[in-house]
């Protein structure tokens, strides 16, 4: 067999209940390439890799190594054989540290004792031989997601595994951390590591790949050298049809005012200081208002405080208000919010989006099975609830193997985004609070939200939107707010200013509080 490939999966066919998830496919990688793996959310990229990985066992099909066939029954087999993985949502023991995180399963052991002592040693040499700026007594709870990945990444190099799996690595990180990561990336190829990369934004694949494979619905289309192809061509092969990477928008048309908060100030979990400090901000309906900002600036505290997920601190000299089109709101709970017109598309959709063991049924009547529309005497009314769920599921194009009936946990992680984003445009709601609404999403999925974001807005909801995809602050947003370090320190307008413009903003170098910039 040709010796230029480092890894071979041959004809591999995996099936789980209602969906033949990889159906014949072959995937080579060579040896001191990033070779990308391009598919729309659920086309079956995460399995393959599962499979590469010993997570799932292939039904049909080999794996071979150097030319070799290998049997990979689980992931100690892919570790012993060099292979790696960093998961799309990370596996780490968030009350642990990032040097016992990194140890873990595999401890140095002297004189019947952990030895940390090397074990550190081996850590700090290799982050700083890779530029993976990581400190090893920081807990995981603790530090930024970016650098989060940033030990996963060093969990592999620790265990000195050649062949790196990375699932949708940038899904989670900051334009900055993104740029970061390309550059590691880069760095551990010209160390003789080879990459398989799981994506579905172009622009990476484009940046960093030498060739793409692409799938589409658990089959495989074919491979291309990057040097040869343009990003149209590779959104063609996955999607099967042209896409528009631009969002195609009338002006706004603001009308009243729906979001009034004046004064919210949020704690801190990490450290002393406040984590949002006295922001004011207004959203009327008919527009959308985006937040900017490299991730950790207080943008998720401060949300949590709009939501009600986190308590807001209260100064002696300063008093917090919430108004929700004219209703007070500061001290509602959640459900209180959430029946006076707020959605919420949370950003991390496993913790407070989604229950994963439910149905996907049950999830999309999360937001209101005690309605009278729901429930009747205590009791669900499971015929309105099955139709209800099937509508939605049609109208969002919301894929799963076993329709309403499937258990989320099991769906991919687009599917899931996709399942919120549907149970919270469909209520009933004045604001729409969307974080991070594409993450995780192809091109494809990106292009049909960004459009239900926009008839949202144009059917007269207010929309504060919280992304770190400068693309889609520039694109969907009508007015730009930056917070930085817990503040707003500035507000532009997308079509006067450039990205670079707005990075000086995130990055604190530049602020226009009240119209004047300094």
């Amino acid at each position: 067999m040709n010796e230029q490939y480092i890894i071979e999966m041959l004809h591999i066919t995996k099936k789980f209940p209602g969906i033949i998830a990889n159906d014949d496919i072959t995937l080579q990688l060579k040896k001191g390439e990033i070779h990308a793996l391009l598919g729309e959310n659920g086309a079956g990229k995460s399995t393959l890799m599962s499979v590469l990985f010993g997570l799932y066992q292939a039904e049909e099909g080999e794996i071979r190594k150097n030319g070799k066939t290998v049997r990979i029954q689980n992931p100690n087999d892919a570790t012993a054989l060099g292979i790696g993985m960093v998961h799309q949502h990370f596996k780490l023991v968030e009350c642990f540290t990032v040097l016992d995180n990194i140890i873990l399963g595999t401890e140095p052991v002297r004189k019947g004792f952990v030895d940390r002592k090397a074990a550190r040693t081996k850590i700090v040499e290799l982050s700083e031989r890779y530029g993976l700026s990581v400190d090893p007594d920081a807990k995981i709870e603790d530090i930024t997601v970016g650098m989060q990945q940033r030990v996963e990444i060093l969990k592999m190099l620790y265990r000195e595994n050649e062949i790196l799996i990375f699932d949708e690595p940038t899904a989670v990180l900051t334009p900055q951390e993104i740029t970061e990561l390309m550059k590691i990336m880069k760095n551990l190829v010209a160390e003789g590591k080879s990459i398989l990369f799981i994506t579905h934004k172009l622009n990476e694949i484009m940046a960093v790949a030498d060739r793409c494979s692409v799938l589409c619905k658990g089959r495989y289309i074919g491979t291309v050298n990057i040097a040869d192809t343009t990003k149209e061509e590779l959104s063609r092969m996955m999607v099967g049809r042209d896409v528009s990477f631009s969002v195609e928008k009338a002006d706004a048309k603001p009308g009243r005012l729906i979001l009034k908060v004046e004064h919210m100030n949020v704690a801190s979990k990490i450290h002393k200081n406040l984590a949002v400090k006295d922001v004011s901000l207004e959203v009327h309906s008919g527009e959308i208002v985006s937040i900017a900002g490299i991730d950790g600036n207080g943008q998720d505290e401060f949300i949590y405080g709009l939501t009600g997920l986190e308590k807001l601190h209260e100064p002696e000299h300063m008093h917090t208000h919430i108004l929700l089109d004219d209703t007070d709101i500061t001290k509602k709970s959640i459900r209180e919010r959430s029946k006076a017109g707020m959605s919420h598309i949370p950003a991390d959709r496993h913790k407070y989006g989604l229950v994963l063991d439910y149905t996907l049924e049950q999830n999309m009547v999360l937001q209101r099975y005690w309605s009278g529309e729901f429930q009747k005497y205590n009791f669900i009314k499971n015929k309105e609830r099955v139709a209800f769920s099937k509508r939605l599921i049609e109208k969002f194009d919301v894929r799963s193997g076993q329709g309403n009936k499937t258990v989320v946990r099991a769906m991919s992680g687009g599917n899931q985004q996709k399942a919120i984003i549907a149970r919270e445009l469909d209520k009933d709601h004045k604001l729409l609070i969307a974080v991070q609404p594409t993450r995780g999403l192809d091109v494809g999925a990106i292009e049909y939200i960004h459009k239900q974001i926009v008839a949202d807005r144009d059917n007269g909801a207010a929309v504060l939107l919280v992304s770190y995809e400068l693309d889609e602050v520039m694109n969907l947003s009508d007015r730009i707010l930056v917070m930085y370090e817990g503040e707003i320190v500035g507000e532009l307008d997308p079509k006067k200013t450039s990205p670079e413009e707005l990075g000086l903003y995130m990055a604190g170098a530049r602020r226009n509080v009240g119209g004047s910039a300094s």
